[in-house]
């Protein structure tokens, strides 16, 4: 009895040693990369066992190798493989409207909006499949349709384009003409907007303006006493001396007001009594100057002397609206200087 307890306790060693053994060489299921699959379902691998490695659905494998083996040292030989995303090819542009997306790889996404005064016909997103390709076409903006603009009473449009139908799209403009002999009071351009309205429609009015006033030291053209039709014009003149200054001709504008009427502005006389000027590029005596009268705007030139160079020179004035200011610097000669030494005179010393 004793003999077959002592075989029984071999026995169990001699089982658990080989079954350790077994454990000590077996590999456990691999930790794999990212988005790497292998088959199989089972635990422990023995030595020499080998798994075959693939890549998820949307992943593409580089390096390698492609297959793994169980050492006998319970380790599995290394691989470098990876899986990257699948690409899809770059969307196309979006006419009249934008895309937004960050990149075309697997899973990727691109959003899809239109400008304003346009509608998006189709899909606002589409997806990177696994096999390389969009989820969608890309979509398209249509533009907003308004109706045929409005024609006020008495008024006509003209399309900068050529239509067709009974449709206009978002962006189209117009103009607006009147009959004769109204007008149009209001913007003449109007568009289709991206509520697929139009803007404001103007009216066609019959506008007057009233009897133009006169103006001072001047005369209008027409005395007609009645109204004057939009458009219509009356020109001023002034009298004597006196230059206009302004629009030779005022017209009667949409608002029913006559626009800026010019004025008249008067001459100037020259305030020297003795002394030589320079006046439309001549050297004249003021005495020769006969009447002692300048126009609106004329440039006059007195003289005056240089004392630290003894030298004279001429000073422009330009008369304003009946005024000539004489400059500060010019000096009236006495009438001895002026009669007996007139070749002492500014104007007839040496020039600076």
């Amino acid at each position: 009895m004793e003999r077959i307890k002592t075989l029984f306790l071999l026995c169990l060693v001699a089982f658990t040693t080989s079954v350790t053994s077994r454990q000590d060489n077996v590999c456990f299921r691999p930790q794999l990369g990212d988005n790497i699959e292998m088959s199989g379902f089972q635990r422990f691998y023995s030595p020499g066992e080998e798994i075959a490695l693939s890549c998820k659905q949307g992943y593409t494998p580089v390096l390698g190798p492609r297959t793994i083996v169980c050492i006998a040292s319970g380790e599995w030989t290394t691989t470098k493989l990876l899986c990257i995303p699948k690409r899809c090819p770059y969307p196309d542009q979006l006419s009249n409207g934008e895309l937004d997306y960050e990149d075309t790889g697997y899973q990727s996404k691109i959003n899809y909006t239109c400008n304003e005064g346009y509608t998006l016909i189709g899909a606002d997103t589409a997806e990177c499949l696994a096999n390389g390709t969009w989820s969608t076409s890309v979509p398209e903006c249509k533009p907003v349709t308004c109706g045929l603009a409005p024609i006020p009473q008495f008024g006509m449009i003209v399309y900068d384009r050529r239509i067709s139908g009974n449709t206009t799209e978002y962006g189209d403009r117009v103009t607006y003409k009147c009959l004769p002999p109204h007008v149009v009071v209001g913007d003449p351009r109007a568009e289709c907007t991206a509520s697929g309205t139009w803007t404001k429609t103007p009216e066609c009015q019959v506008v007057t303006c009233p009897l133009p006033g006169n103006i001072d030291r001047g005369y209008v053209s027409s005395n007609d006493h009645r109204d004057y039709d939009f458009g219509e014009t009356v020109k001023y003149g002034c009298t004597g001396d006196y230059v206009l200054e302004g629009n030779l001709e005022i017209v009667c504008q949409q608002n029913g007001k006559w626009s800026e009427k010019p004025s008249c502005k008067a001459p100037c006389s020259i305030a020297i009594p003795r002394g030589r000027i320079l006046y439309k590029g001549r050297k004249i005596w003021i005495e020769d100057l006969s009447p002692n009268r300048v126009l609106h705007k004329d440039i006059v030139s007195v003289y005056c002397r240089d004392k630290a160079r003894n030298c004279g020179y001429a000073v422009p004035t330009q008369c304003i609206d009946g005024k000539l200011k004489i400059p500060d610097c010019f000096e009236h000669p006495s009438s001895t200087e002026y009669n007996l030494h007139s070749s002492s005179l500014p104007s007839e010393i040496t020039q600076c």
